[in-house]
């Protein structure tokens, strides 16, 4: 692909970060980047020019990313000393693909928009395999006309795209996501741990189910994880339990009851108790684990 002109920002280089950005520059953009610590050397081989700070990125590019853990880490990206916020000018787009507070989001925006540029809210779902693969699933909050601004460049990094909304819609769809999947997570926990304590072979078990109405995505990723006891993180529970309690605290604004959430997040507490917090989340199985005294499989 020829290079399309594009100067695009990217602040936040982790699990997630670093190959999103390796499928920009795949897309045959022009990438400026900064994070935390060491930028990747993959991504100076393949032509990112490192920036020493938000602001830099900010001045250099026309379009910034930014794919940082919590709501606290955003604001400072973006409004802290050396932050993205300083080194803007009007008609530039600022694109946050962290998952984060929507009400704080929607304040973010307001600021952002007050310096004469756009925001969108942008997080996504798929973990590190879906980053790599560029197939994640982006949920979109934004007017329409900035959405299919950078509709094209969403398209670099994922499949499944849809504007839900304007700003804040995203990452409200986002904590939705975080609910079904860590009601999932717990519902093939039970059951694996079920099955392997009564005495079934709980991989045959899984692929039993596969064929099956109880068939599902996190059964089958999550569920071979639990079995084969690989748990090194593509999503971490202590960011999923970020999640979870932006998910409570929404609720108890919205004045319902999330029962079920809360009770996953109660697990994924346990988990961090057994120091499990920075294992894949699909280790949640460990907290049903405990309360069984028995394991789905041995560990490897």
């Amino acid at each position: 692909m020829t290079k399309s002109g594009l100067k695009l920002g990217f602040v936040g280089l982790g699990i997630m970060g670093t190959p999103m950005v390796m499928n920009l520059i795949k897309g045959g953009h022009v990438l400026f980047v900064n994070t935390r610590s060491k930028v990747p050397q993959e991504l100076v081989d393949a032509g990112a020019t490192v920036c020493t700070s938000p602001t830099g990125v900010a001045e250099r590019a026309d379009i910034i990313f930014t794919m940082v853990p919590d709501t606290p880490d955003v604001e400072k990206v973006l409004f802290g000393e050396n932050g993205i916020a300083k080194g803007l000018s009007k008609g530039k787009v600022v694109v946050d693909m962290s998952s984060i507070d929507p009400i704080a989001t929607k304040e973010y925006a307001k600021k952002i928009n007050a310096l004469g540029c756009d925001y969108v809210d942008a997080p996504v779902s798929g973990g590190e395999v879906g980053a790599k693969a560029a197939s994640l699933t982006i949920m979109v909050g934004a007017d329409e006309a900035v959405f299919e601004r950078v509709k094209p460049l969403f398209e670099l990094m994922g499949k499944n795209i849809t504007l839900i909304g304007g700003n804040g819609a995203g990452q409200t769809c986002k904590v939705a996501n975080q609910i079904i999947v860590a009601l999932n997570i717990a519902a093939v926990s039970e059951a694996l741990v079920f099955a392997s304590k009564a005495g079934a072979d709980p991989a045959k078990v899984r692929q039993a189910l596969m064929g099956g109405f109880a068939a599902s995505r996190i059964l089958e990723v999550h569920g071979e994880r639990m079995v084969k006891r690989t748990f090194n993180p593509g999503f971490r529970i202590a960011l999923h339990q970020k999640d979870l309690n932006l998910a409570l605290q929404g609720a108890k604004s919205l004045k319902m009851a999330l029962p079920q959430t809360a009770n996953a997040a109660q697990l994924m507490q346990a988990c961090a108790a057994l120091g499990h917090d920075q294992a894949d989340h699909s280790a949640l199985v460990k907290a049903i684990e405990a309360l069984a005294n028995h394991k789905v499989a041995p560990d490897a």
